[in-house]
């Protein structure tokens, strides 16, 4: 008898232990992957004129959902291809997670696009994805004045047949 009730005590514990799902995972870190571009035509989008922005600093900021207070921050710099890479540790499964411009080296093209300058990114191990890959959306800063050429892309893209 003994040895039964023992046996029911360490399933009941066991069953209270929290699992891999719902605990802070301590594992391999997150990699978020994306691309700094600059929007030479002022489109709002990236386009076959969008040249892609060496050294511009993006980041990573991590907000509590219920205060928004901040909970986790890193850096990164774009390659020679206008692409970063950052490592995210831990699970922020209940966190408001995104990517933001940070600065661009290019004076003429250093405001931020207010459409295109975050990206979300969801960094949880409890939602069934199984990579610890995760791409954000391209975000773009905005150039002063758009290229030439610009007004006859925007034409063709708006009335071009399908």
């Amino acid at each position: 008898m003994a040895r039964w009730s023992f046996l029911l005590l360490a399933l009941l514990c066991a069953a209270v232990l929290p699992t891999p799902t719902t605990s802070k995972y301590v594992g391999k870190p997150f990699v978020v992957r994306g691309r700094v571009y600059c929007d030479t035509c002022r489109c709002g989008f990236e386009t076959n004129k969008t040249t892609y922005i060496p050294g511009a600093m993006v980041a990573i900021k991590c907000f509590d959902r219920k205060t928004m207070n901040l909970q986790y921050s890193d850096t990164a710099v774009t390659d020679r291809h206008g692409s970063y890479e950052i490592a995210v540790q831990d699970d922020h499964e209940d966190q408001l997670c995104r990517t933001v411009l940070v600065s661009s080296p290019w004076g003429y093209c250093k405001v931020p696009d207010e459409g295109r300058r975050r990206s979300e990114v969801i960094l949880t191990r409890s939602n069934g994805a199984v990579s610890n890959l995760h791409f954000a959306n391209a975000m773009g800063f905005v150039k002063e004045e758009a290229e030439e050429g610009c007004k006859e892309l925007v034409h063709h893209l708006l009335y071009a047949d399908v």
